[in-house]
């Protein structure tokens, strides 16, 4: 029985993840103001459009920020969580704890798109790509406000941009730190 429980629970995973990723990739492309003429932007309006057009009229963008994309990835979070309550055996959490496991989840999601994201722009810089690739502008504008401050402070060593192994590093740091006492809070609690 419980490996068919695993099974499930990694459908619920995924599932929700795919749902979560959509929500998420529309709040940044939305943050860093992206070309909404690009492929991959278009996609993610249209695909989130039917649930955030309605729920924008309550939760409206606030600097830049778009609120009701924020939400319906936290509520997905919690989702998730709720099922893998009654899926995984192994898996408790307090309705309350729920809540914090949901935002605990999404944050860490959040570092780990950035960590991905980082690490790629990281790995273009050495590979000969074209520009016109839809992905690569999108990409930069998305790393830019992280990698943009650490620039500053950070200077090149040997022409070598350190910025991006910052990044990561303090990326590392809130995942060990924060990340990992907010989802021992929603467990014990």
């Amino acid at each position: 029985m419980t490996y068919l429980a695993n099974a499930l629970a990694l459908l619920i995973q995924f599932a929700f993840g795919c749902a979560v990723a959509l929500f998420v990739f529309r709040l940044l492309t939305e943050a860093v103001r992206a070309d909404f003429y690009n492929p991959i932007c278009q996609f993610l309006y249209r695909a989130t459009n039917p649930v955030l057009t309605p729920l924008r009229r309550v939760l409206p963008t606030w600097r830049r920020i778009n609120l009701a994309a924020l939400v319906v990835a936290w509520v997905l979070e919690v989702v998730k969580n709720f099922l893998l309550r009654f899926v995984a055996p192994d898996f408790w959490a307090s309705n309350l704890g729920t809540l914090v496991l949901g935002f605990a989840d999404l944050l860490n999601f959040f570092m780990i798109v950035y960590l991905i994201m980082i690490f790629a722009w990281a790995l273009l810089s050495y590979v000969n790509i074209d520009a016109r690739n839809p992905l690569v502008p999108l990409l930069g504008k998305i790393v830019d406000p992280v990698l943009k401050p650490l620039r500053k402070r950070v200077p090149l060593v040997g022409g070598f941009d350190l910025s991006p192994m910052l990044a990561i590093l303090v990326i590392l740091l809130v995942q060990v730190a924060i990340v990992a006492w907010l989802m021992n809070v929603g467990h014990t609690i």
